[in-house]
């Protein structure tokens, strides 16, 4: 049986019990420096949905961020080009693609403001872009976590870390009000 003096030493007074240690703190704040940087990134984004939805474009817009700094804007431009290949996506990686000299991107993150579909889950995976982050899901042709795993699937020989749902609310809406207003 343990004396009183143990089960004293034992115990963690509660002030330093609800204190996060050190190292908890800064992985912390690194978490939060990313979340930021994250939803700045998806701003940007959400202008470049805004460009398509002044062409009358279905309003998803992308960038791919190298480094700290944008090496590739696109927005959907399928109807203006006559292009079924011409996703915000695509059009992103194209550019950076050129910008960096390569069509590998492997130090790259793409920011999107819905989920891609097939196509660009694939395009993501064969320019070996590192990281995606995107903002809302698309139930019906969303083929990262919604109607299909694309770049979860087993046999690919690429691996992308994804974060969904950053400013998933104001990317919804954009494309919500365009299509209300179609109807």
């Amino acid at each position: 049986m343990l004396s009183r003096k143990t089960v004293a030493r034992q115990r963690r007074p509660k002030d330093l019990a609800s204190k996060p240690a050190p190292d908890e703190l800064r992985i912390n704040d690194l978490r939060m420096d990313e979340l930021r940087l994250d939803e700045l990134w998806m701003d940007e984004a959400l202008r470049c949905a805004q460009r398509a939805l002044e062409l009358g474009e279905v309003p998803v817009g992308a960038v791919v961020v190298c480094a700290g700094r944008i090496v590739g804007r696109g927005w959907n431009c399928n109807i203006a080009a006559s292009d079924p290949t011409a996703h915000a996506e695509i059009v992103a990686l194209r550019e950076a693609g050129v910008t960096v000299g390569n069509h590998r991107l492997g130090d790259c993150e793409l920011f999107v403001t819905i989920e891609p579909c097939v196509m660009c889950a694939g395009a993501l995976v064969h320019a070996r872009i590192r990281r995606l982050v995107y903002g809302a899901d698309d139930p019906k042709a969303g083929a990262v976590a919604s109607l299909m795993q694309v770049l979860k699937h087993p046999h690919l020989n690429h691996r992308v870390e994804v974060r969904g749902g950053v400013l998933a609310g104001r990317s919804a809406e954009v494309l919500q009000e365009f299509f209300r207003n179609r109807r």
